[in-house]
């Protein structure tokens, strides 16, 4: 593919804070359409089961936000079918507006000749037949979601509603104690929305022009990365997604912008919180260091010995920027920082800040923290709690 004259050359600064404000970090959030809004703007939000905190699905809008209550974020998913569960960047929560456009993957599972779970005859027609009559249902009440213990041995009823919510004869409504609750979708999605008309060229020129907004400006790999797709997808339909081609300081590779985060500059007040390491603005470890000079890796599958910051380390983003990492847990009414690493000593305020605004929703009414990786900045940042804890 060759690649287009850029109309605008971008520093990295002018890069990072375009990136910040499309992600909700820059600029007073839009409280009025809250987490629906969060949805709608990011386009994506990865689910996952880790839960030290609160979930991630939780701390996204948390994040942008501020102490949202946990039941209204739930609530503001699920109710009134405003979105579905489909596989995006990972298993993510999707806007239910999107749902034509992942037609194109629907298209191809339906089409997929191979498959790691065998599905006994009959069982997919019973599955649906019972969802049609008593739906929606988790899998346990659809016959039981494993044969056995292993995590991978699923029963004949699990694959067959899994292989349904890939084709998207189902469709998620809701997480129930973490169990997907399924229902169908010809009653669940919006019939203006329930069809697979897009060609597959229009659902993913689609996707890249809202990944290409939810990012602001991104490389190839980037705005593929948002929806997972393939860099030869993304190069098939970028010309005409709407996407404008810019140069970025110290990028070294071509990149797209939202020409609407262009017109005018970023600025407005940055937030200070403590993010999920599934959070869209960092989910991607070669973009965060591109963007924040800052290496992110989730610790959580590395055995406990050989981990540098900890099993669930969330990073702190403040003024924006990427100033230090938190491996929390909770002990009680205590948030426990087990291993903060900072940024110097300037980082102190700003991560304790974030420690304290996130003890407070998660209804924790003290902070005690363990290990700090600059010995001397314990007792700093220890004070400055007290302070803001009263």
């Amino acid at each position: 593919m060759t690649t287009p004259r850029p109309i605008a050359d971008l520093s990295a600064d002018e890069a990072r804070r375009i990136a910040l404000r499309a992600q909700g970090f820059l600029g007073a959030p839009d409280r009025r359409s809250g987490v629906r809004g969060i949805l709608r703007h990011l386009g994506a939000i990865q689910l996952d089961t880790i839960s030290v905190l609160a979930r991630s699905h939780e701390l996204v809008p948390y994040a942008r936000l501020g102490a949202v209550g946990r039941k209204t974020v739930e609530d503001a998913y699920w109710q009134d079918t405003h979105s579905f569960e489909y596989w995006s960047h990972a298993a993510c929560i999707l806007p239910i507006e999107e749902w034509p456009h992942f037609a194109f993957r629907r298209r191809a599972y339906r089409n997929r000749p191979h498959w790691n779970h065998e599905l006994p005859d009959g069982t997919y027609d019973q599955v649906i037949k019972q969802i049609r009559s008593e739906g929606p249902l988790t899998a346990t009440e659809l016959g039981g979601a494993k044969r056995t213990s292993d995590w991978w041995d699923w029963s004949g009823s699990k694959v067959a509603v899994e292989r349904a919510l890939m084709y998207g004869e189902v469709v998620c409504v809701e997480r129930r104690g973490w169990k997907r609750l399924y229902d169908l979708a010809e009653r669940a999605v919006p019939k203006e929305l329930l069809h697979d008309e897009l060609d597959d060229t229009e659902c993913l020129r689609r996707l890249v022009r809202l990944a290409g907004r939810s990012l602001g400006v991104g490389t190839r790999a980037d705005i593929a990365d948002y929806h997972r797709l393939k860099g030869e997808q993304v190069d098939a339909v970028i010309a005409e997604s709407g996407l404008v081609p810019v140069s970025v300081e110290g990028w070294g590779k071509p990149a797209w912008a939202d020409p609407a985060a262009l017109e005018t500059p970023p600025r407005g007040r940055h937030r200070t919180t403590l993010l999920s390491p599934f959070d869209s603005l960092i989910w991607e470890r070669a973009r965060t260091e591109r963007i924040f000079g800052f290496t992110h890796r989730l610790e959580a599958y590395v055995p406990k010995q050989k981990r540098v910051y900890g099993y669930f380390a969330m990073p702190v983003l403040a003024g924006g920027r990427l100033v230090g990492r938190v491996d929390p847990a909770r002990e009680g009414r205590t948030l426990v920082a087990k291993q903060v690493t900072l940024d110097g000593p300037k980082a102190v305020p700003a991560v304790a800040q974030a420690l304290a605004e996130a003890a407070t929703w998660v209804d924790c009414t003290t902070v005690r923290v363990e290990r700090v990786d600059a010995p001397d900045l314990r007792e700093p940042l220890t004070k400055e709690l007290a302070g803001l804890l009263g």
